[in-house]
């Protein structure tokens, strides 16, 4: 195999695309042994912004650092929303500053991929420089959908609703969680190209 792909959906999107190993909850990705380039999904509701909210297993918070440790150790790509409280917590850099793994983190919108909604996400990247990364595609029309409405339009703190000008649909639950076969792709392209 190319790449390892951790803490995948059970139909997930990597298992059409040739030399990914993939590591879904039945696989457990804490049983991978190492020793190539890392594409890690771990769980994000313990670290997200509603994680108030959440109602995670016992042990999934650590999942995310054992999925850090992994992409230092052989090179590769964690990605999780924009809004994670892991960058924090694990010291993970800020976007144009590298860290002494040589990890650095590119922002991106999953749209840009295909996606329905925009879902800011930020990507920690360990083994390539930023120069050498595959080309990004780029959008800057508004998408379809949003991951979730905001419960208000401003200052008059009334819900938006359908029928006003900016309401658009909610993505499914699955369809937040899913990855888009473009950005899959993408990051199994950037991930071959890691090196440590």
């Amino acid at each position: 195999m190319t790449v390892a792909v951790l803490f995948a959906r059970h139909d997930s999107v990597y298992k059409s695309i040739p030399g990914c190993d993939v590591y879904d909850m039945e696989r457990d990705a804490r049983t991978w042994p190492g020793g190539a380039p890392v594409i890690a999904h771990p769980p994000c509701r313990a670290w997200g912004a509603l994680r108030h909210f959440a109602k995670p297993r016992p042990d999934e918070k650590a999942l995310a650092m054992f999925a850090v440790d992994q992409v230092r150790r052989w090179g590769g790509v964690l990605e999780h929303p924009a809004a994670s409280t892991l960058w924090p917590f694990a010291q993970l850099p800020d976007v144009e500053t590298v860290d002494s793994f040589g990890g650095w983190t590119l922002p991106i919108d999953q749209d840009w991929f295909g996606h329905r909604a925009e879902k800011r996400t930020k990507l920690y990247i360990v083994g390539l420089s930023p120069r050498d990364l595959p080309p990004l595609p780029f959008k800057l029309e508004e998408p379809s959908h949003v991951v979730a409405m905001s419960k208000t339009r401003g200052a008059g703190n009334a819900r938006i609703t359908k029928g006003h000008p900016k309401w658009r649909p909610e993505c499914s639950k699955a369809e937040r969680e899913r990855t888009p076969p473009d950005l899959a792709r993408w990051l199994v392209d950037l991930a071959i190209q890691c090196r440590r």
